[in-house]
């Protein structure tokens, strides 16, 4: 941990921990959770709604002048602080008991990211970012991987499972970059895929159609800890299109390249 962490960074920290304990508790007992679809095949639970609740409570107790922009609850209050939330992200594979799910709570300021926290409540991990002052993983300041060749990379990604409009394109990338890196991971929760990238667990990742709050604490950790974030042709648009790259400098450039032949007009210029 940064020995001196930043008051706002430690009140975020307070509330991931406390949405943690939540869903811990809730995993136990994964039999008596009521769940709606809100669209096809994008569940929410009780526990995601308990756990932002309590995420937001500690937050506005402590800043209650900033607004605060959540996967359930949307948008609320008008301010240059914002806290950009996801209470559980990978929720169907919390609901299926599979271990890969995390907390994610970011902080923009006049539309600029400077807080993050993942926090990972199944390994208890707590990655955290401030902006100018690196990424950490528990008490462990976090490098990108050093590898320089795509060939040798293992690359993270999400099937698109919401809006399939973009489904060929994301398959024809998928083929080809099968075949042009050692191995490619699709897990469930783009929070905790970002957070492997700052880690150096993962080389980059990329994915169509997420969400604010999918994509910003993870890419301050990235690029805190020496990394590159980027819409698909690499440029800076990403929070708006929802189509992010991510990973080591070199890595990327290389994914920039591999994802070229198979973008759509669509894909480069808006949200799919």
């Amino acid at each position: 941990m940064p020995a001196m962490m930043h008051p706002m960074l430690n009140t975020a920290v307070k509330a991931a921990r406390r949405a943690g304990t939540i869903i811990n508790r809730a995993s136990q007992n994964l039999d008596i959770i009521a769940v709606t679809e809100k669209t096809a095949n994008d569940y929410v639970s009780e526990v995601d709604r308990a756990a932002e609740d309590a995420i937001v409570r500690v937050l506005l107790e402590a800043y209650p002048t900033h607004s605060v922009l959540a996967e359930e609850s949307g948008a609320r209050g008008k301010s240059e602080f914002q806290w950009i939330i996801d209470p559980l992200d990978g929720t169907t594979n919390f609901l299926h008991g599979f271990p890969q799910y995390a907390v994610s709570i970011a902080l923009s300021h006049k539309g600029v990211l400077s807080q993050a926290v993942i926090y990972d409540p199944v390994h208890n991990d707590l990655f955290t970012a401030s902006r100018g002052r690196g990424a950490y993983l528990n008490d462990k300041r976090l490098r990108i991987s050093k590898r320089i060749n795509l060939q040798k990379s293992l690359i993270g990604t999400g099937f698109p499972f919401r809006e399939f409009a973009h489904i060929d394109n994301y398959l024809a990338i998928f083929r080809d970059l099968t075949q042009k890196t050692s191995g490619l991971r699709r897990a469930g929760a783009a929070t905790l895929d970002l957070a492997y990238v700052a880690a150096g667990r993962l080389d980059g990742f990329w994915e169509f159609g997420l969400s604010p709050w999918d994509m910003a604490a993870g890419s301050l950790l990235v690029t805190e800890a020496g990394g590159l974030v980027g819409d698909l042709e690499g440029n800076s648009g990403y929070m708006d299109s929802g189509n992010i790259v991510a990973g080591n400098p070199k890595i990327f450039a290389q994914m920039i390249q591999a994802l070229a032949p198979h973008l759509s007009p669509a894909l480069k210029t808006r949200k799919p």
